[in-house]
């Protein structure tokens, strides 16, 4: 270590900025990173790593390079005059209660609440007409809040025992915990090393569970690629729980996850080599020796059971109906040539859900929500009103309940629940923040733009009524653009805070993304993935062309497969933006599929083994493989986490050494590592805040702003 930290040769540079924020100079000190003579060959052409050892997560050296870093940007940040002024305002408009909607488990009512600035959400509960009480605090799992709730709260069939998951340090790898609800008492043992996995009780007997055996090596990077379904018997041992489906060699699976039907009658697996397309299989819990039946026995759909009603199964596909669609089969002999339209597709993308005894069929019209509520017989009840144009979610329970609930937001309302009684279509407000914001003085506006390919791609953008269009105006342009998920307005608190400031917040629809289904997700995927790269950059064009703002006012942020997206168009159009916010990111194109589950991604991506073609255009767009000497690259502040599992911080670590060794002109280019943190979910809201603070000040900063704007709502 000691030698290492020797050897750490100091680059200072001095970073001075354009005519418009020349008062914002700093000496940065970046330290210089090692190199090695690693090369590797792919179909006859070597490609050097020089950075292979940052993958390394348990080396000391690797350890003293992320504290160097930090260190590093750290400095950096101290000199930003108005990160004060901008952790007083997060902090401000962040606390507020937060309240998630209720559900019914025996004789009381659940739900979880946030005082305001909570690190974690706590979960409450209560009986009619007396007052709630705390049932699970998770902010007592740890004095930092790095221990989180995993995934919420899953009650036996009877609700007389709850499992529940919690990470550590922001990981994917999680523990169970079986609990009385009646009493609290933990009544067994903490099941260890589960991943990737949800909960599914049968009765009150146990319940279903997925995960990997834990790999040799890193559990946080070696890879990790046989998902196998247990079934935990309460009262038992973990070593005695039995695998449902995963141990053979043919059923090998990157991701593998069981469902039992609520009135328990069916096991439903499903078996995925991708984070796309998925087998279908299905057991009679009825028959005790009954053989496990083959619904698809291939992965060229995504199709899960949503209901059903004796042996009849309600299935949701996109098979054939790249939008998807509701079919029913018996289960007698599911196969689909014996599938029959229940809800059939439409133009619009389906999300259905059910409760209350009907189905909710959820649609995205430009990713707008549109929701119809349907009976059993797939007759139209009604037209569900929603509060305006935004996201609506919710819509499910159990058969049995007569009220369900909906939250609806927007990119400048935030999040508020409704009551709906599904027998009569009668809404009410549940709940509404009580937050010092005020919607009214914001608006959203969805354009449409051309893309390169003369594509038409939808973006919403959203600020502050009364906006000058005179290109000066700090924006953020948001997007992420694979993996069939779609970005639907939401409010942010952060976003909001940008917004106070003048800011404009911009989010396209790119290709690769859900929202116009199967065919627009394949668009932006393998051979097509440059599609969603030229969107972006056409995104940003359209901002600049408009005047909404101009390149030195521009910032692009992203994170996992976004985080790849900013990395790609900021080696692909360094002109573009003044700054760039890649967040844990997948920077390193070749490598990828070889860390945890990365090889799960190759719907998306293809692999560099896969075929030559494949390998020469990852490697055209991979961002640790297309920095350039001679380049002056945006004002860059990569994120990442030292526990993230999911995306391993070695990307962000090899393009930042990357950047600093070949960075051309002023702008810094600068790594912030949080410690005890993964990808993501569960980080403390102690730990977000400072995270924006250090993002959006570094922006500004880089965009010459000195001061922030006074706020009227403070």
């Amino acid at each position: 270590m000691k030698k290492l930290l020797t050897s750490l040769l100091v680059l200072t540079i001095f970073v001075s900025c354009k005519k418009e924020d020349k008062k914002n100079a700093v000496a940065v000190n970046y330290p210089e990173t090692k190199t090695v003579d690693t090369v590797d060959n792919y179909f006859d052409v070597e490609v050097k790593d020089p950075y292979r050892w940052l993958e390394d997560d348990r080396s000391a050296e690797t350890e003293a390079w992320v504290k160097t870093q930090n260190e590093t940007t750290n400095a950096y940040l101290e000199n930003i005059p108005f990160r004060d002024d901008l952790k007083d305002r997060l902090s401000t408009l962040w606390n507020y209660e937060k309240v998630g909607a209720p559900f019914i488990e025996g004789e009381y009512t659940y739900f979880s609440k946030n005082d305001g600035l909570q690190n974690q959400n706590v979960y409450y509960r209560k009986k009619e007409d007396e007052d709630a009480q705390v049932f699970l605090d998770p902010n007592t799992f740890s004095k930092d809040g790095t221990v989180s709730l995993g995934s919420g709260l899953n009650f036996s069939k009877d609700s007389k025992f709850l499992a529940y998951s919690i990470s550590e340090g922001g990981s994917d790898w999680r523990k169970i915990i079986v609990m009385n609800p009646e009493t609290r008492d933990i009544i067994e043992d903490t099941l260890i090393d589960v991943k990737f996995s949800g909960m599914s009780w049968y009765k009150n007997e146990g319940f279903y569970y997925s995960s990997y055996d834990k790999p040799k090596g890193s559990e946080l990077s070696a890879k990790t690629d046989q998902h196998k379904l247990y079934y935990h018997k309460l009262g038992t041992p973990q070593k005695e729980d039995v695998v449902v489906y995963g141990a053979k060699p043919e059923e090998k699976h990157r991701y593998v996850s069981g469902y039992v039907t609520e009135d328990n009658r069916y096991l439903l697996i499903s078996a995925k080599t991708s984070t796309s397309g998925n087998k279908l299989f299905i057991k009679d819990l009825s028959k005790p020796n009954s053989e496990l039946k083959t619904i698809l026995d291939h992965t060229d759909s995504d199709t899960y059971c949503i209901e059903n009603e004796d042996s009849k199964l309600f299935l949701v596909t996109n098979l054939n109906a790249p939008n998807g669609k509701i079919v029913t089969v018996d289960a007698s002999n599911p196969i689909p040539e014996n599938w029959e339209d229940f809800i059939p597709e439409t133009e619009n993308v389906l999300s259905p859900s059910t409760g209350g005894g009907f189905f909710f069929a959820k649609y995205m019209v430009d990713a707008i929500s549109k929701v119809k509520q349907y009976n059993y017989n797939g007759e139209l009840v009604r037209d569900i009103e929603l509060p305006g144009l935004g996201t609506a979610n919710g819509f499910s329970g159990k058969k049995k309940d007569t009220v369900l609930y909906y939250s609806f937001t927007n990119y400048n309302t935030p999040s508020s629940l409704y009551a709906l009684t599904p027998e009569t279509g009668e809404t009410t407000s549940y709940w509404k923040p009580a937050i010092a914001f005020n919607s009214a003085d914001y608006e959203s506006k969805q354009v449409f733009y051309t893309s390169k390919d003369g594509t038409k791609i939808p973006m919403m953008i959203t600020h502050k009524k009364g906006l000058e269009l005179n290109g000066k105006n700090p924006t953020i342009l948001y997007g992420y653009g694979g993996f069939n998920i779609s970005l639907t307005p939401s409010f942010s608190i952060p976003n909001a805070v940008w917004m106070e400031q003048g800011g404009v917040y911009a989010v396209p629809n790119l290709r690769g993304g859900g929202e116009y289904g199967k065919k627009w997700h394949n668009a932006g995927t393998q051979l097509k993935k440059q599609n969603v790269f030229d969107d972006f950059i056409s995104a940003g064009e359209y901002l600049i062309e408009n005047n909404y703002t101009s390149s030195h006012y521009l910032a692009i942020r992203g994170g996992s497969n976004g985080g790849l997206l900013v990395g790609a168009v900021m080696t692909q159009r360094p002109d573009l933006a003044k700054v760039a916010l890649p967040a844990v990111g997948v920077l390193d194109m070749l490598r990828y599929h070889t860390f945890t589950a990365g090889a799960g991604w190759a719907y998306d991506y293809g692999t560099a083994n896969q075929s030559k073609e494949m390998f020469e255009y990852l490697k055209a767009y991979s961002p640790v493989h297309n920095v350039k000497e001679g380049v002056e690259y945006p004002a860059t502040l990569i994120t990442t986490g030292d526990h993230d599992d999911r995306v391993v911080p070695a990307h962000s670590f090899k393009f930042a050494a990357e950047l600093q060794s070949k960075q051309t002109g002023t702008n810094p280019t600068l790594i912030r590592i949080e410690t005890d943190a993964g990808h993501g979910a569960g980080t403390p809201v102690t730990k977000i805040i400072n995270q924006y603070v250090d993002i959006f000040g570094f922006t500004l900063f880089n965009m010459g702003i000195e001061s922030l704007a006074s706020s009227k709502e403070e």
